[in-house]
């Protein structure tokens, strides 16, 4: 099976290179893709016996701190991400070597023995597991889910996932139904360690000041098409400071065509927070990234998107409710439905009755996070006394 998928593995790249070098240029994967499927710049890691841990994406590789925090020699550990948001993430961890993680058909030349190889959610590369046991690395999936949304997929190649998770050694489990359904894909030693996003402490790297009598309304993650969405569907309030946060980057034009346009309709100051950081403005577009956090340090009202569109799947409410603010999200949350769980006073609603809630959130109850989780355990399955000492 491995030697079939190997030789498809690479019909498939060798098809996708023209796709592959005209996207090289867009700034979105100017770095990531010369790195993963080029090999530029992305020397295996230096060293053997680490801790690996692989995460796709910005949001991924933040919810690995309590763990990477735990492991007892930093130099020990070894970081691999998707994405170029990931990869700045992953290298403020001190002393961590960090990379991007090649694409399949390198994985066998590419990669070191490591004592333990955990990986995040659903980033099933069949060959990296399949390397990564070859060479005698313990191997765990952490935080895996399988949503509501997508388990019929699963089901239709079951056989494939089958194959995949025999070469996983442990998996932990978000929630009990998500542990029942890996048990059917084939999953061995499944257990269930609920959200590690719900270890974390949230803590603000830098300090903003609200402007006096204003109520701070922030447009969080969003998606193509929902800040048109929302702000077609609320009236902000002339003490209201409105923060627009784009969920992409390569978003960050067009968002700002909008919000100019949108401000100047409604006789609003506008400015990009990357040109203006006073935050003195009616209305700020958050052209940076890693400022998310900071900015629901000072909110008052978070709209959380990627939930107003079905196919996206919501997004994390822990950062905001750790700040106590009053939390909107749409409807389509199937993605982080064991973390509203962990919840009070999120408050969810469809497309045609955001209005109706915005305009009565002051009287909402604030929200917070009701259940945190306790990493022990889940350091003792993942770890134990691998890291060379017992944690």
């Amino acid at each position: 099976m491995s030697f079939f998928y190997y030789v498809l593995a690479t019909l498939l790249y060798l098809l996708a290179l023209p796709l592959l070098v005209y996207l090289r240029f867009k700034t979105k994967y100017r770095k990531s893709i010369p790195a993963r499927f080029f090999m530029k710049h992305n020397a295996p890691f230096s060293k053997e016996n680490g801790i690996w841990f692989h995460a796709c994406s910005f949001g991924e590789v933040r919810s690995l701190r309590p763990l990477i925090e735990k492991v007892s020699n930093p130099l020990d550990v070894r970081i691999s991400v998707i994405t170029q948001t990931g990869f700045e993430e992953a290298q403020t961890y001190t002393d961590a070597q960090v990379r991007y993680l090649p694409y399949e058909i390198f994985l066998p030349f590419w990669m070191k023995r490591q004592k333990t190889l955990i990986v995040m959610e659903a980033e099933l590369w069949p060959m990296l597991f399949c390397i990564a046991k070859v060479k005698g690395m313990k191997t765990v999936l952490l935080n895996a889910r399988i949503s509501d949304h997508s388990y019929a997929s699963y089901q239709r190649f079951a056989w494939v996932y089958r194959w995949i998770f025999g070469y996983v050694d442990i998996i932990l489990a978000q929630s009990n139904r998500d542990a029942e359904r890996l048990r059917f894909l084939g999953a061995k030693e499944v257990y269930v360690a609920g959200n590690i996003k719900t270890f974390q402490d949230y803590t603000p790297t830098k300090q903003y000041f609200k402007k006096a009598q204003k109520r701070v309304v922030i447009l969080a993650s969003t998606h193509e098409g929902e800040e048109e969405l929302i702000l077609s569907h609320i009236k902000l309030q002339p003490n209201d400071q409105l923060i627009v946060v784009p969920r992409h980057p390569e978003r960050f034009e067009r968002v700002n065509i909008f919000l100019n346009t949108f401000a100047l309709n409604e006789g609003k100051c506008y400015a990009r927070f990357s040109l203006d950081m006073s935050m003195v403005q009616d209305i700020i577009l958050c052209d940076t990234m890693g400022e998310l956090v900071n900015l629901y340090a000072i909110a008052d009202v978070v709209i959380l998107g990627g939930s107003f569109k079905d196919g996206i799947g919501g997004h994390n409410p822990l950062e905001p409710a750790y700040f106590g603010v009053k939390l909107i999200s749409g409807e389509f949350i199937f993605n982080q439905k064991v973390l509203f769980e962990s919840v009070e006073n999120a408050f969810t609603c469809k497309e045609e009755d955001l209005e109706n809630i915005f305009d009565r959130i002051d009287n909402y109850p604030s929200s917070a996070i009701a259940h945190r989780g306790d990493i022990a355990p889940l350091l003792d399955k993942i770890l134990g006394n691998e890291n060379g000492k017992s944690v």
